[in-house]
């Protein structure tokens, strides 16, 4: 069966976020069929809307995946692992934009560009979200500099389905509305220890991240 690049958000604020986001990378590339293609610095970002709570830390992965039987196909499987891998890791549904324990969103599924409802496996116990559509494109990376700067990091001049512009440039015009100090890199992804490594200093990464503006949906 033919491999497709797909890419994942990754964000956590609650418990061991760094081991969190690791073994949540290791999980992802231990999905059948799938293979590792990258994994982004790890950013320090702000919270939206609920911002009484802890920064979160967010990273983008590059996955090789099966493409699927058929239409949809494999876009819905990859959204059903992914929600797997968020319950194994503890995610308890809670207000939006509240705390996570570890969330991970299909951002892109190769030249996929879809909207289709979700099997009940892949919907939300929340009422408010449960009959969200799967929309790939996710609907709102192009607005989330917390997503477009781990994903520049791996596909900078990728144009996403739909986008009128590439991931870099949506990534600096999210950066002059927000401020570069709005997402903070405190650690890139060594492949061969499989795992992260500071790029700062602790005390640098305890330093909160600014607050971006109101009305982009975590």
């Amino acid at each position: 069966m033919s491999k497709v690049r797909a890419y994942i958000g990754l964000g956590a604020n609650l418990g061991d976020v760094r081991a969190t986001l690791t073994g949540a990378v290791h999980a992802l590339g231990s999905l059948p069929g799938a293979s590792l293609a990258g994994v982004s610095r790890l950013y320090v970002t702000a919270p939206v809307e609920v911002t009484d709570q802890p920064d979160f830390h967010n990273a983008v992965v590059a996955l090789d995946v099966p493409a699927g039987p058929g239409s949809n196909s494999g876009p819905i499987a990859l959204l059903l692992a992914l929600k797997s891998i968020e319950r194994a890791f503890g995610r308890q549904e809670r207000i939006r934009h509240g705390p996570r324990e570890l969330d991970l969103d299909l951002l892109i599924f190769g030249d996929e560009n879809m909207a289709v409802i979700r099997p009940e496996a892949g919907r939300s116990p929340d009422p408010e979200k449960s009959l969200r559509l799967l929309e790939v494109p996710h609907p709102q990376a192009g607005r989330r500099l917390f997503v477009l700067a781990p994903l520049a990091d791996l596909a900078p001049d990728l144009v996403p389905p739909g986008w009128p512009e590439s991931v870099e440039t949506a990534r600096a015009r999210r950066e002059s509305i927000e401020g570069a100090s709005a997402v903070r890199a405190v650690a890139a992804w060594e492949a061969g220890l499989g795992r992260w490594s500071p790029e700062r200093t602790a005390a640098t990464e305890s330093q909160p991240a600014s607050r971006p503006p109101a009305g982009i949906d975590r």
